[in-house]
């Protein structure tokens, strides 16, 4: 007798927790998702701030077949010159302040970030790495070195020597930061930490000790990026502009890619001692690439809609979403967290609105918070739609 797909997915893909969604999706489109039963959910959560337009954006899917005619992969990034890769980089490099205009594209976050730390430690002789307490900035060993939560990390110790955390939002703690340091990481919003955004003006003291010091400032815009908080990037928010941002998720239009961007200044500091000071096998592949390019192309054209949105929409999830058992609601744009007792009033929820057709999570660092994250192309309709059903769940769990 064959084995059900279910069956084969935990046999045969490594696993990450005990207890996988383990949703089999059949189809998806737009805001929703379907499975082999037929039944569909609202997708509130986009693959984690992934699929930013929605599942399956008819421009991006054109874009990605007509890149197909012309080639896939060809050679290890930076040695062709490949069209998706050079009109990519142009895009982006448009879109950043200046002196922002030199990408290094890679295939995820977490490689973005290791990039980005290699080249702070190149580029000013130094070693020190300063990030904070509940950040999050991916799995690989040199990212979990940054990471901001003990736990997380303890069982693959020794991890990069170093490096040190500090407190978002404490000022008095800036001092810290020296002239043996060589980058501070930062989220501008923290997002597994359950979505804290800095204090006023703390992003601009941050932006000034590094200044003084010479340290590089990081920003991690892996999960903010591309019009999930309001605006293209987050930084335009608060007016600062890093020395390197890394952005992935919401980059690729739903295909795997990320970035590093920095000054050429900065960036040529890659090139020598040793060359091929960073390298990438796949980073950029050309047909990722031509989907972030529609991705971008996308948002731009329909900015008012989609990225100036997303303060109104978010707004609506929260004076939608109402129990007294709530205890706190956070939000930054379409970054949303919505804080409960504890991690297992909140799994509970989580599975019923679930099992009612709308898709939530927890946060990582924070699991007692319900995360909504829903494509920035969501309606009215659908943000009311899905916080009926999210009421009702709470209520069928907490009456």
């Amino acid at each position: 007798m064959s084995l059900t797909q279910r069956q084969l997915f935990l046999n045969h893909l490594a696993q990450t927790s005990d207890f996988p969604l383990a949703l089999e999706i059949e189809h998806a489109e737009g805001v929703y998702l379907t499975d082999t039963s037929g039944k569909k959910y609202i997708d509130l959560i986009s693959g984690i701030s992934v699929s930013n337009l929605g599942h399956r954006h008819p421009r991006i899917i054109e874009a990605v077949k007509k890149q197909l005619d012309y080639y896939t992969y060809l050679m290890v990034y930076g040695e062709y010159v490949q069209s998706p890769q050079v009109q990519l980089a142009k895009a982006l490099a448009e879109l950043l302040p200046e002196p922002l205009s030199s990408v290094y594209l890679v295939n995820s976050g977490s490689e973005a970030n290791e990039g980005a730390m290699k080249l702070a430690k190149r580029y000013t002789g130094r070693r020190e790495m300063i990030s904070f307490n509940k950040a999050y900035h991916g799995s690989t060993q040199g990212c979990l070195s940054i990471i901001g939560d003990d736990s997380f990390k303890q069982s693959f110790e020794p991890l990069l020597p170093e490096t040190k955390r500090i407190n978002f939002n404490q000022f008095e703690e800036l001092t810290q930061i020296t002239e043996k340091t060589a980058c501070v990481v930062v989220e501008p919003i923290q997002g597994e930490a359950g979505i804290i955004a800095p204090e006023k003006d703390y992003l601009r003291a941050l932006r000034e000790r590094c200044t003084e010091t010479g340290a590089l400032l990081v920003f991690d815009e892996v999960q903010t990026g591309f019009g999930r908080t309001g605006k293209f990037f987050a930084m335009e928010h608060f007016n600062v502009v890093p020395d390197i941002v890394t952005f992935a998720k919401g980059m690729g239009g739903g295909f795997p890619i990320g970035a590093f961007v920095s000054s050429k200044k900065i960036m040529d500091a890659l090139k020598t001692n040793p060359i091929l000071g960073h390298i990438t096998t796949f980073g950029g592949h050309p047909v990722s690439a031509a989907a972030a390019l529609e991705n971008i192309n996308v948002l731009k054209e329909n900015k008012p809609a989609l990225i100036d949105s997303a303060g109104h929409k978010s707004q609506l999830f929260i004076e939608n979403i109402n129990h007294p058992a709530i205890k706190d609601k956070r939000a930054f744009g379409l970054m949303i967290a919505i804080e409960f007792e504890s991690f297992d009033i909140n799994k509970k929820i989580i599975d019923a609105c679930i099992a009612n057709g709308v898709i939530t999570d927890w946060f990582l660092f924070n699991d007692k918070s319900l995360r909504i994250a829903p494509p920035l192309i969501i309606t009215e309709e659908e943000i009311e739609k899905a916080c009926s059903i999210i009421n009702r769940s709470i209520q069928e769990v907490l009456g």
